[in-house]
């Protein structure tokens, strides 16, 4: 086929991909993946002339750093720590690395290369890989649209503890008890949690409003380094007081004693849920990465990103309780808290107890809304793509409609634990019902479905045509990966989610 013939996956593509004999290959129900491609472009034009042209990332660092910034989030700085410490430290984090260079990876570039191959949404990229599976689309779209409210309402809360360190209100964090009456008290109530909570979510929204290049990527650019020096020196602070070494070598020394199969699961789990995958994310910034890019550079880049943040996140949390409770029992007491309660409760008192607390408590709040804001951004970017691609509406329409969303499932989402905190199911709030449905049942589902459809319904040697595989060996690892080994982690992250007793 002449070069002019070849079609442009996405309006953002520099110059069309040189045709290889994978691409021309039928999937498995018959449908051409090229066939589908070339719909796909002929979509993109059609956008373009109704003012919704996709724009991408100008470049490799932009895509990285936004992508990053998606994968390093809450999940990092207030499970990370707590999982390491309940698991072992050391042997714990052995097992997350290992994941990570392995399962995790496999996962990030297949989604990144379903996205760029397509140059869609997650909706019309599954359309697009076998016209059978545009369902699963809107599955996989009801991730971040359930997520994305109550994270909001999360980001919130920590809006407000900026303010109350910075305004030096340290007698509420006295006692665990005292930051837990304040803390309890604060989302028990009814104006003032939502307040915070539209503050954050108009903050989010606004920076989606301006675009990839001059919204996302931009602020990437900006707080993405931000975060790595703020956290680099909060570390290092926490790692110098009084006592903290042993927190560090709790961390790092790995203890083989400790090894169970529940300290793989929990490494497993941690890994899936912090790179941001199973929740279009991956795909739809996938779908802004330019064609020149390394897809696998590019995902060992944001791998090495999210690990090392949640290995930060550990040093500043471990030591910092050790030092403070002089470690033993205490300790371990303290780093029995996860979520929530070592958030927001337990490291503020933490921090009260530390020299120059109230700084370094501001400091570490204000880590914490860098790192939560860039993830909100890609949620909501997530939705937004999708309906600019399918409703053919401008970016700031898109963004009105997801923000009206955002606004009914947050308030609920609030609400939940003041007026309406009779609202329970299986005595889990509002907001607890949202997270338990998107991250134990839906996203391990839309993991699953993804390797099954990538490996087996579709010819999977055109994504690893795109992701850039070219020896025997490494393209016969990623289908093993993601035909068997994949499906079977996600598996087991399911049936532990729902049924954790087991």
């Amino acid at each position: 086929m002449k070069e002019e013939n070849t079609p442009l996956i996405g309006d953002f593509a520099e110059e069309a991909p040189a045709e290889s004999p994978a691409e021309n290959a039928a999937a498995p129900d018959g449908a051409p993946v090229r066939e589908a491609a070339e719909e796909v472009s002929a979509q993109n034009a059609d956008e373009g002339k109704q003012g919704t042209k996709k724009h991408g990332f100008s470049g490799k660092l932009g895509f990285v750093l936004a992508a990053a910034g998606s994968a390093v989030g809450l999940g990092n700085l207030w499970r990370f720590p707590y999982l390491a410490a309940q698991y072992g430290g050391g042997m714990f984090l052995l097992c997350y690395v290992i994941l990570a260079v392995t399962f995790g990876f496999s996962l990030l570039i297949l989604e990144i290369a379903i996205g760029r191959k397509t140059g869609k949404g997650v909706i019309g990229a599954f359309a697009a890989l076998n016209k059978k599976f545009k369902w699963f689309g809107f599955i996989c779209l009801a991730v971040p649209i359930i997520i994305v409210p109550y994270y909001c309402v999360i980001g919130g809360w920590v809006l407000k503890y900026i303010w109350a360190f910075a305004i030096g209100d340290m007698s509420a964090f006295g006692s665990q008890a005292a930051a837990g009456d304040y803390f309890n008290a604060f989302i028990g109530g009814t104006w003032e949690p939502i307040v915070f909570f539209l503050l954050f979510a108009a903050a989010t929204v606004f920076v989606v409003v301006f675009g990839v290049q001059k919204g996302i990527e931009r602020v990437s650019k900006v707080l993405m380094p931000l975060l790595a020096i703020l956290a680099v020196f909060l570390a290092v602070y926490a790692c110098c007081q009084p006592g903290a070494l042993e927190g560090v070598k709790k961390l790092f020394v790995p203890d083989f004693s400790d090894f169970r199969a529940e300290t793989l699961l929990a490494a497993l789990g941690q890994l899936f849920y912090s790179m941001s995958l199973a929740m279009g994310i991956m795909i739809t910034y996938g779908s802004y990465m330019k064609k020149s890019a390394n897809i696998q550079s590019s995902g060992r880049q944001i791998s090495l990103c999210d690990t090392l943040f949640a290995i930060f996140a550990a040093l500043i949390v471990i030591p910092s309780i050790f030092s403070v409770t002089g470690g033993g029992t205490a300790a371990e007491d303290a780093m029995n808290a996860s979520g929530p309660s070592l958030m927001f409760v337990v490291l503020p008192q933490m921090f009260n107890g530390m020299f120059g607390g109230r700084i370094i408590g501001m400091i570490f709040f204000i880590l914490v809304l860098f790192a939560a804001l860039t993830s909100s951004i890609s949620l909501v970017e997530t939705i937004v793509a999708v309906l600019r691609e399918n409703c053919n509406i401008k970016r700031w329409a898109a963004c009105l409609i997801v923000f009206g969303v955002m606004l009914v499932l947050g308030i609920l989402s609030s609400l939940g634990f003041g007026p309406l905190s009779s609202v329970q199911i299986g005595g889990k709030t509002i907001l607890d019902i949202f997270d338990y449905a998107a991250n134990s049942i839906i996203m391990p589902l839309v993991a699953i479905g993804t390797c099954v459809i990538a490996g087996f319904f579709v010819d999977v040697n055109i994504l690893m045509d795109e992701i850039g595989l070219k020896s025997k060996a490494g393209r016969m690892y990623f289908k093993i990966m993601i035909r068997f080994v994949a499906p079977i982690c996600m598996a087991a992250i399911f049936i532990s989610g729902i049924f954790p007793v087991l």
